[in-house]
């Protein structure tokens, strides 16, 4: 079954890239795209560029991007990276409790029940994933960012990452590209939530540094939701000579979170701040402590630049669940990557090519739960993931204004899993596989692109996947297979005058695509492989100035209404056991609309309403839906020439009863379905901040 706008809009571009590319050249007064930035003059640094200069050359990837500069949400609460993403068209970020959220684009991880796979996330250009691939959102601090950069699908290759979901980029300040030298805000409310963070950044000669951190506590809107987190970040530069700069990042992140549990329908809707029985019985919560260093040495050549990669990443895991999960692990890697603006046969020709080689080393202990204690130890295990990767991505511009866009990763990944107390449970599995890429880009004026291409994807299974819990109770690998798809997108994003926008239809033919469902509500969600599966969709974004010039015709004011929408049509194709029947887990509207007034004085309000009309399946037998819901928030600051903001920020004004999440199951007829997260009530936070 194919959605009529997804393959007539493909189609549509297609026609309109290629009617158009021979005309292209002989239109001498429209702008062409800018050549790729090697280096950021104007950031003052080689290792980090300044954010115009990565806005710039993000919108350059032929394919479907996104982009967030921190001040776009100065003046809410970004109590996790989903208030920070939530206006990134194709990323879908369901809230839980505290920082803990499902993050999914285009269907990655589409019902995994607890952090994140199909997704790399990286932080500064440096990998933050484990080696498995398996990622973390806790050691993402919404404050200590500058901006962040969205690569979905195979659009990542810039950074060889080639899964079906991409990569986000979470990119932290340097002394040239702080918004001050001095920063402080504290900002509370509902819930007793309070939140500090300050940030001190300094350039002397060849040597910057910043170092920033924020500490928070909130009690949360559920029984036995309280969090407690502390972080940090911090980087220091040094310009050994005018082609030479070296920067090392620093980061410690701690997480004491109590976790709520899921409730049935019933409860969720009608009792949604009770926790589960078993949370509070088994004192459940998630402690973790994380330290990593990492460093980037960049080398400005005649021609190009070098970039070198180092990290080391150390991270403690406390969590009593089922049993207790007890682990400690290091991961570790090496990244060098060469981009240059060159010629052939006079046209210009953009070259990115790099390698990767990282690996990683957990203790996998596990143990019976008393009460959040450790009990008998069940499981002593070590995990050891290696990863070997090369890639190329190039552009070449046959005319001034259209590019040819052609790349591919060939990889190599190894799992291996030793049970230090009985032997026979050990296996290993290798992954190996190349990925093409190629695609056009045509900018017919400056600020208006179009693209049009085709990305094979590679997501390898995580410990987490391969590692169940077998027929006679012990733990060892099942047989699960590597997903890939291939993936078409063709779209077009820019701005004319009151209007802008970024739109961007994609259809996936996914094989072994690797599914979850929930066992019992304490226990992790196994994962299988499903045969074929049909993931397409729409992502859009768009604004317009509804009025300008308001008050008295005179004074700078504006009306902008905003709106996100994200389409989602996820289904099995031709399934043994489910047909063609939706895949669990994602609703298929989900939409978000903003009024903001902004004055030139510093003053701004803004109406949100926040709606999915239809919730998603919570099986994928498709007999039990979750329902759809709206919510209606408000949103006002205030910004001062002394560096001193001010802001309010009101959420689910209505005290609406909702569902923001769902572990999904195979049939809601056959199994337990306490699998639901109630959405947070009525709330109010407000934040000072003052820069200097």
């Amino acid at each position: 079954m194919s959605f009529f706008p997804v393959r007539h809009g493909a189609k549509m571009l297609l026609a309109l890239l290629f009617s158009t590319a021979a005309h292209a050249a002989d239109d001498a007064n429209t702008p062409v795209l800018k050549p790729l930035t090697i280096t950021a003059p104007d950031s003052g640094s080689l290792t980090q560029p300044d954010v115009e200069t990565q806005h710039d050359t993000l919108n350059q990837t032929v394919g479907s991007v996104g982009f967030v500069d921190s001040e776009d949400y100065r003046n809410r609460y970004a109590g996790s990276i989903r208030q920070v993403l939530q206006d990134a068209p194709g990323v879908l970020v369901e809230q839980r409790y505290g920082q803990e959220m499902r993050l999914s684009m285009r269907g990655s991880g589409l019902a995994r029940g607890y952090h994140t796979r199909g997704i790399e996330i990286l932080q500064d250009g440096i990998p933050m994933n484990a080696a498995d691939g398996s990622g973390d959102f806790y050691q993402i601090d919404p404050l200590g960012l500058r901006s962040v950069e969205v690569y979905k699908g195979g659009n990542a290759l810039a950074f060889g990452s080639t899964t079906l979901g991409g990569a986000i980029n979470f990119v932290t300040p340097t002394a040239y590209t702080a918004i001050a030298p001095n920063m402080f805000r504290l900002e509370g409310g509902s819930y007793n939530t309070v939140r500090g963070n300050a940030a001190i950044a300094r350039a002397y000669g060849d040597v910057d540094f910043l170092a920033g951190g924020s500490t928070s506590y909130s009690h949360g809107y559920r029984d036995h939701e309280i969090g407690k987190y502390a972080q940090f970040n911090g980087n220091i530069g040094y310009r050994i000579n005018d082609r030479v700069e070296t920067r090392f990042y620093l980061g410690a992140y701690l997480v004491d979170q109590q976790l709520p549990g899921t409730l049935t329908m019933s409860d969720a809707l009608h009792h949604p701040t009770k926790a589960a029985a078993s949370s509070l019985t088994g004192n459940q919560a998630r402690n973790s402590r994380t330290e990593r260093i990492a460093n980037r040495t960049s080398i400005s050549l005649d021609t190009g630049q070098i970039d070198v990669d180092s990290w080391a990443i150390h991270k403690s895991l406390f969590h009593p669940i089922f049993q207790v999960i007890d682990q400690d692990g290091w991961t570790y890697g090496l990244a060098p990557r060469y981009t240059a603006s060159l010629k052939l046969w006079s046209r210009r020709n953009d070259l990115i090519v790099g390698g990767r080689i990282f690996a990683g080393t957990t203790d996998a202990d596990q143990y019976v739960n008393l009460a959040g204690s450790r009990g008998q130890q069940t499981l002593d295990a070590k995990q050891k993931a290696q990863n070997y990767e090369a890639y190329f991505e190039n552009r070449f511009f046959f005319f001034d204004k259209v590019a040819l866009m052609t790349g591919a990763k060939a990889f190599h990944d190894s799992r291996d899993y030793t049970d230090r107390r009985n032997r026979q449970n050990s296996a290993n599995a290798d992954y190996d596989g190349v990925n093409p890429k190629i695609g056009l880009l045509w900018e017919p004026e400056k600020d208006v692109q179009a693209f049009v291409d085709v990305t094979r994807s590679a997501d390898v299974p995580d410990f987490t996947d391969l590692a169940q819990t077998q027929a006679n109770g012990a733990t060892g690998f099942v047989p699960i297979s590597a997903q890939h798809a291939y993936t078409l997108e063709a779209g077009t994003r820019g701005s004319l005058d009151r209007v802008g926008w970024d739109i961007t239809a994609y259809h996936s033919w996914v094989r072994d695509q690797m599914l979850q469902f929930t066992v019992s509500p304490d226990i992790p969600a196994s994962t299988f492989n499903a045969d074929r599966t049909m993931l397409q969709g729409i992502e859009f974004s768009g604004w317009v100035d509804v009025a300008r010039h308001i008050l008295d015709g005179k004074t700078d004011d504006n009306l902008r209404l905003t709106q996100l929408w994200n389409f989602s049509d996820f289904r099995f194709d031709g399934d043994a056991q489910y047909g063609d029947n939706q895949i669990a887990g994602v609703p298929r509207n989900v939409l978000r609309t903003t009024l903001t007034y902004s004055h030139p004085d510093g003053f701004s309000f803004a109406p949100v309403l926040d709606w999915v009309p239809n919730g998603p399946w919570a099986d994928n037998a498709n007999t039990l839906k979750v329902p759809g819901y709206a919510l209606i928030g408000f949103q006002a600051g205030m910004d001062w020439d002394n560096g001193m903001s001010l802001y309010l920020d009101a959420r689910n004004l209505t005290n609406k009863h909702y569902i923001t999440d769902v572990s999904t199951v195979t049939d809601a007829r056959k199994v337990s379905t306490a699998i639901f997260y109630p959405g947070d009530g009525a709330s109010l936070y407000a934040g000072l901040r003052y820069t200097f």
